[in-house]
């Protein structure tokens, strides 16, 4: 009992074998709720097909071939729209979060485009660059730009101010406060909004890719839906969920390794 309470502390570290253990926990539910529903016939296949027959769909989808072109075709199109917004935002973010004289005037157009939705933009993104890849990457770009911007000026306010008051006490001087002293602070913390806004650039995938797409998974979801194969929608959105574990997997692990001390 002791010991019961003692996991369920507040922010209480756990052994790690139990937390391992109860990674798949919630998964292995919804498994055995979707088995019983599906092969106890309580719900039709045309509207929930069963973990085998989606199992058995991506198999031969994969074996076919075309299963690759499209997950690389999304894949491509998030990485870049994710990169180009990344590249952008970061030394956007970092001047709107250090001077007040900068983010006067960007912070509410920031703020402004913020709130409109990505798909509002694809009829003018196929005026301006046409049905072309760029067309898609734009979308997911736009999705993403301008939250991870304001995100990381919040990150740059704030490092304590503190810590500025002692490196120009120690000799920093005031050009180079930016890079030597406020990007590595908040350093950590940029490289979890950058995780974010990846998961963001992966659920505006099918949006870039629902209007003149001719290859992805959200392509694939589409003209699987109109042709009642609820079977490969479920492929395209397993895959799309697997893709995204993975690059967060990949940017937790990034950041253990970069900041150790964040992680104790």
């Amino acid at each position: 009992m002791a010991r019961g309470r003692e996991l369920l502390k507040p922010r209480e570290e756990i052994p790690r074998r139990l937390y391992i253990s109860l990674m798949p926990f919630l998964f292995i539910v919804i498994l055995v709720l979707w088995s019983v529903v599906t092969y106890g016939g309580v719900i039709s296949p045309l509207f929930l097909p069963s973990p085998s027959k989606v199992v058995e769909t991506m198999i031969s989808m994969f074996k076919s071939g075309g299963l690759w072109g499209d997950t690389w075709a999304s894949f491509y199109r998030v990485s870049m729209g994710f990169l180009l917004a990344a590249v952008l935002a970061v030394p956007l973010g970092l001047l709107m979060g250090t001077y007040k004289l900068f983010e006067a005037p960007v912070e509410p157009l920031m703020g402004f485009f913020r709130y409109l939705p990505a798909s509002a933009f694809i009829p003018l993104l196929i005026l301006w660059v046409g049905i072309t890849d760029m067309e898609k990457i734009l979308v997911i770009f736009i999705g993403t730009f301008f939250q991870l911007t304001l995100m990381i000026a919040d990150t740059i306010r704030r490092v304590p101010m503190d810590l500025l008051w002692v490196s120009y006490t120690l000799g920093v001087d005031r050009k180079s406060v930016l890079y030597k002293v406020l990007l590595p602070a908040a350093l950590p913390e940029i490289v979890d909004n950058l995780r974010i806004a990846m998961g963001w650039a992966w659920t505006y995938l099918v949006v870039a890719e629902i209007v003149a797409a001719t290859t992805g998974l959200g392509f694939m979801i589409m003209q699987s839906q109109r042709f009642l194969r609820t079977d490969k929608i479920f492929v395209g959105i397993v895959i799309i969920g697997l893709l995204g574990i993975i690059t967060d997997q990949v940017f937790k692990y990034v950041h253990r390794i970069l900041f150790p001390w964040v992680h104790g």
